[in-house]
């Protein structure tokens, strides 16, 4: 089992940061890749960034690509997402995911409880 504990959303004016934290625990969460994807009101799960535990792969949605970074600090066992130049389609609950690449693609096996950022114009 992993377990992992999203912090760090809240409400924030366009424009403005924010730092998501996933903080990851129980066994063998390293064999995972870190994923962060939203969920906005009336709207499907998307994918947002991912990282290996080794940091040697990182992946950026197109969309964010520029304005979200996503890192690790191994000592903590924490993936963070850094969101800059906010707006308000950005709104949503934002979800840390551990998965793995499969034959028909990626699956996420283990899901945080998700944190709301909310973006005012």
């Amino acid at each position: 089992q992993v377990q992992l504990v999203e912090s760090g959303g809240g409400l924030v004016q366009a424009g403005g940061s924010l730092r998501l934290s996933c903080a990851a625990s129980g066994r063998a969460f390293s064999s995972y890749a870190m994923n962060w994807l939203r969920q906005a009101p009336g709207a499907e799960r998307e994918f947002v960034a991912r990282i290996s535990w080794s940091g040697g792969s990182r992946v950026v949605a197109d969309s964010d690509k520029g304005r979200f970074f996503i890192s690790r600090d191994g000592a903590k066992n924490t993936v963070y997402l850094q969101m800059n130049s906010l707006k308000p389609e950005d709104t949503a609950v934002y979800y840390c995911a551990a998965g793995m690449i499969g034959s028909k693609g990626w699956r996420y096996d283990y899901w945080g409880q998700g944190t709301q950022v909310t973006v005012s114009s």
